[in-house]
């Protein structure tokens, strides 16, 4: 059996392979073992409510998002009974449940499970079982196409998730979700950075700031900021150059998130985003004493391949593609409309699409 991918989702459905007597191929497409997961955070949770993970997510497949639920404290454990170990046993966010691993070490484990993973392997062949190549984020053509002009989104991911497995499905008739125009990002600073800097420069403070664009328009409200800033994060990518201004009176930076103040996040970015008032490309408002500008950045797809509670791959008529299952972010579905772990989902869509696989 054959796995694309060789991120969360990939590494978890080998590991349950081969658990269950399975002998299994990872492929994967870039340099190292991880996928974007190498680059996070690396918390893994589920919302503390289904209630609330509903109004969350509205539009999701309500099967799935169950699955997902009702699935990841099991899941979880199964982590570190192969032995991965949490270094932190809380999320830090009243509104989720989960935990959080060492990204490095959790794709160590996960590898020392796994029977043979080839790196620099090319897209996805008839070979293939179980799509796991992290979406779409990294293709321009694809991101064009679903979501908005490319050129405009910075990635915030790895390299590699260039849609192989989407593609490889469609090619056999597979049916695509809703959602297709949603992303998961974050506004970074609109400077360079690179990937060992995704989480630390994460501009994560539009509920406190005024939000305007380069023509002036104060296009966002911070009232209508979500919790997860996803909303934000998707409207700066629609606006010219994918660009906003995040603009701070002296009570905003004051405020905190987590362990930080907005002031200090805004002294820990670049200075290139830091715009003197002066050098605004229109009048602030009165009151108004930092300004920060900010990029769209992109770091998963939202939607993607349709799939069943068993992870298989679908037509538009709702049947199962022979021999073909998706997990991780490859699958759409899980959190249209607004914002869930995508961690969690390739871990139980990892372990799902194995189980059935190996049924």
């Amino acid at each position: 059996m054959v796995v694309a991918g060789a991120g969360m989702a990939g590494l978890v459905a080998a590991a349950r392979l081969r658990e269950l007597g399975c002998t299994v191929t990872v492929r994967e497409k870039g340099t190292r073992i991880g996928g974007s997961m190498l680059l996070s955070s690396c918390v893994i949770w589920r919302h503390r409510d289904w209630d609330e993970f509903r109004r969350e997510c509205p539009d999701g497949d309500e099967r799935l998002q169950r699955l997902v639920w009702d699935g990841l404290d099991d899941a979880l454990e199964w982590l570190e009974v192969l032995g991965a170990r949490a270094v932190w046993e809380e999320t830090g966010n009243p509104r989720t449940v989960g935990k959080r691993f060492s990204p490095r070490g959790l794709a160590e484990v996960l590898a020392n499970h796994v029977s043979q993973i080839e790196l620099n392997a090319q897209g996805c062949d008839d070979e293939t079982t179980i799509l796991c190549t992290g979406g779409f984020a990294a293709s321009s053509d694809l991101v064009t196409r679903y979501i908005t002009p490319a050129a405009s989104l910075r990635l915030r991911a790895n390299p590699w998730s260039e849609g192989d497995g989407l593609c490889h499905a469609l090619d056999r008739g597979a049916a695509l979700t809703a959602g297709m125009d949603e992303f998961y990002g974050r506004n970074m600073p609109d400077a360079p950075w690179d990937e060992t800097e995704l989480v630390s420069l994460s501009q994560l403070y539009g509920r406190f700031a005024r939000i305007f664009d380069e023509d002036g328009v104060e296009f966002f409200r911070s009232g209508d900021v979500s919790w997860s800033e996803t909303n934000v994060v998707q409207a700066t990518a629609r606006r010219r150059d994918a660009k906003a201004y995040y603009l701070l009176d002296a009570a905003a930076l004051e405020q905190r998130v987590r362990d930080r103040t907005v002031g200090q996040m805004v002294e820990a970015a670049p200075a290139e985003a830091r715009v003197e008032l002066s050098d605004l490309p229109f009048d602030p408002p009165e009151g108004v004493v930092a300004a920060v500008r900010v990029i769209a950045s992109i770091t998963h797809t939202i939607g993607g391949l349709r799939v069943d509670e068993r992870a298989r791959v679908l037509r538009e008529d709702g049947s199962p593609l022979d021999g073909l299952w998706a997990a991780g972010v490859d699958a759409g579905g899980v959190s249209t409309g607004g914002y869930a772990s995508g961690l969690a989902q390739a871990l139980v869509l990892g372990l799902a699409a194995a189980e059935d696989v190996a049924r």
